[in-house]
């Protein structure tokens, strides 16, 4: 099966210069706001989990937002569709708590398999029979189970600390309260700035320490172990895959595009191969920033709403060339602040992925993916997201029997509609 061939890249690019307007500039400057401020914390704090060397950690933020921001402008132009490159953010969630007992270079190893699966199912046309047999519940409830950890840790910040993590925490939910508000300006902007305020005013910054320079992602030797690959590669293929990418290819069906399906299957994993040498983890394509440059916001023209995403990809990619700044910044400030905002940042991510695991099919199986990755255990030397999956899965096929009966008969009943 072929990628799509794609509109006049020149002819679209041309357009993108004569098409600058303040509903494009704009929508894309709150993707990149919304894409940057809250996922970059999430990152930040797995290299803190990880104790990665700093620059490891400049290096792992940097490459994934300029492998980001370089897709996103590619399939933009080529396809004339606005289309955001990211990466995972529960993926990054899922790393941080691996490489608490998984060697960075192990690691690396664990996300090259990855973008080389993802990339052959891309190019070969069997995801989609790869997804029909997974249910995302289970792998939804895994998830669920490693971002508790983080919403706990912010709310035991916020109490440890109420001047400034305490303070932040109120004013993203102050700002979130404020629907039109909140949809131009991200709440954990706001918590950021008056966190640091604070911080700042109380003496507990040391903002001097900061050098400004540009990032340079540095290459880093790969390792292959079972363990990592077990814990890391399967799960985060799924996530990949059937979670994310696929999130936004309805976000793109439902605003009326017909979007290069192949293409943004096999772009994610090339982008996590790139990612992988220089530290970052994979790569998807991202619903959330799709469905704002997708939307009307964008512009009433459909046909020009690339233009939103292709800034928002320049943006990204200025982002990636001071990820040195950031990851300084997040070593002269309180580490309560700290973990407020990386439980914050995911505010989103909690809800969406806790009522995917538990308010439809597979509960019994999403339930017990949860219980054991909350339980961070190690057996056999391999993580608990591992034993999450698989036993979730085996619960499910014991216990959730009318389910996998039913999501069958969905299946054949979308191929005759497709046939017909």
């Amino acid at each position: 099966m072929s990628i799509e061939r794609g509109t006049n890249v020149r002819e679209n690019i041309k357009d993108f210069f004569s098409n600058l307007t303040p509903a494009a500039l704009g929508t894309g400057l709150v993707a990149a706001l919304f894409s940057i401020m809250g996922p970059g914390i999430i990152v930040m704090n797995a290299a803190n989990e990880g104790n990665l060397p700093m620059d490891q950690a400049v290096s792992w933020l940097s490459i994934i937002y300029i492998t980001g921001g370089i897709f996103t402008i590619i399939l933009s132009f080529r396809y004339r569709q606005p289309i955001v490159v990211a990466y995972s953010i529960p993926g990054a969630v899922l790393v941080g708590s691996a490489l608490q007992h998984i060697p960075f270079n192990e690691a690396i190893g664990a996300f090259i398999v990855v973008g080389v699966v993802v990339t052959i199912l891309g190019l070969s046309g069997l995801i989609k029979k790869v997804i029909e047999h997974i249910p995302l519940p289970v792998m939804l409830g895994m998830i669920a189970g490693v971002l508790l950890s983080f919403g706990i840790k912010a709310v035991q910040a916020a109490v440890e600390a109420p001047a400034v993590a305490g303070s932040a925490f109120i004013v993203f939910f102050l700002l979130l309260a404020m629907k039109k508000f909140s949809q131009k300006f991200p709440p954990i902007l706001g918590a950021i700035i008056v966190g640091g305020i604070i911080a700042t005013a109380l003496g507990q910054t040391n903002w001097g320490a900061i050098q400004p320079s540009l990032a340079q992602p540095a290459l880093i030797m790969p390792a292959f172990s079972i363990q990592a690959i077990l814990e890391l590669s399967l799960p985060l293929i799924i996530l990949v895959i059937g979670v994310q990418n696929m999130q936004a290819v309805g976000v793109l069906l439902a605003t009326g595009y017909k979007p290069p399906i192949n293409a943004m299957f096999t772009v994610p994993g090339i982008g996590t191969l790139i990612n992988s040498i220089f530290g970052g983890h994979p790569t998807v394509i991202a619903g959330p920033s799709t469905a704002m440059v997708s939307s009307e916001a964008s512009g009433k023209d459909k046909n020009l709403r690339y233009v939103a995403s292709a800034f928002d990809g320049l943006l990204w990619i200025c982002f990636g060339l001071v990820a040195g700044i950031v990851i300084a910044i997040s070593t002269v400030v309180p580490g309560q602040l700290l973990s407020v905002l990386g439980g914050l940042a995911i505010f989103a991510v909690f809800i969406s992925t806790f009522a995917g695991a538990f308010s439809g099919k597979f509960k019994n199986g999403a339930m017990v993916a949860f219980l054991i990755a909350v339980s961070n255990i190690t057996l056999l030397s391999v993580g608990a997201a591992f034993w999450a999956l698989l036993v979730g899965f085996i619960v499910s096929i014991l216990l959730d029997r009318d389910d996998f009966r039913k999501h069958k008969e969905e299946i054949t009943e979308d191929r005759k509609e497709n046939i017909a």
